[in-house]
């Protein structure tokens, strides 16, 4: 018995090639879960027809200026399920009987609402689903699509807000 032999251990019994392997084992884990995450979700951000949209950027400010000569005003109030509109012309100009109100949400497009809200005397109102907490888009037009206010609300935050014909809030 002059000198044993070491006895020699297979390679799963080391730790250096675990701690090499573990590295790229979470990458690929990682990827793997982005890709489900891509998949699972929809980000909605890119329009399908962005060229015909960015020509009717014209159009839109048109209505806008159209706001701007009857100097129309738009005060929101929304609630979780009701929303209410008092609109007034400035410049004495007449009021639609029906209005849509249009809450956008700036990243996810499923959470939209379109409303059509009916009154009268610049005084409208109708049901709306809960909107969920965040920063919206609002845009407030007539029926016909001759004018358009727009700007920007902080729900439920600040559940009433002013929009102007110049975009404000």
């Amino acid at each position: 018995m002059k000198g044993a032999a070491p006895e020699e251990r297979p390679w799963y019994r080391h730790r250096w090639p675990w701690l090499l392997m573990a590295g790229p084992a979470v990458v690929v884990v990682a990827g793997i879960a982005t890709a489900w995450i891509a998949i699972a979700t929809d980000d909605g951000l890119v329009s399908d027809d962005y060229y015909k949209e960015g020509l009717a950027v014209n159009q839109v400010l048109a209505r806008n200026d159209a706001a701007a000569q009857m100097r129309l005003e738009a005060r929101l109030r929304v609630s979780p399920d009701w929303v209410e509109l008092a609109l007034s012309s400035a410049a004495g100009a007449p009021l639609p009987q029906r209005v849509r109100v249009t809450l956008a949400h700036p990243t996810r497009g499923g959470a939209d609402q379109a409303l059509l809200l009916e009154g009268h005397a610049g005084v409208y109102g109708g049901r709306m689903a809960p909107a969920a907490a965040g920063r919206w888009r609002v845009v407030v037009e007539d029926e016909e699509g001759a004018w358009r206010l727009a700007g920007s609300a902080q729900l439920p935050d600040r559940p009433e807000f002013l929009l102007t014909a110049a975009g404000g809030k």
